[in-house]
């Protein structure tokens, strides 16, 4: 018998949209990885960021993103980061 959590991906692509504090920075979840599964969030209320390109040269401004992993390293728990993010109704 596992114990692992059993978390589906179209559960979490629900969340898509959802607005969400992360350490205190007001996000919208954009995307759902597979891989782990983490949910990646994007900076509402911060100032963009200067962004690289591959030689290391400032080129754009674009918002902050945050991956926040759903599950812990051996899947039996959800994450303490998961946990930790508030939803914004």
């Amino acid at each position: 018998m596992s114990d692992e959590i059993i978390i589906t991906l179209e559960q979490l692509r629900g969340l898509i949209g959802l607005r969400m504090i992360h350490q205190g920075s007001l996000c919208r979840v954009i995307e759902v990885l597979e891989d782990g599964p983490s949910l990646v969030l994007q900076s509402i209320g911060e100032s963009p960021t200067i962004q690289p390109n591959q030689h290391g040269e400032a080129t754009r401004r674009s918002p902050v993103t945050y991956t926040i992993p759903v599950l812990n390293e051996e899947h039996t728990e959800l994450s303490t980061d998961f946990l930790a993010l508030d939803l914004v109704e």
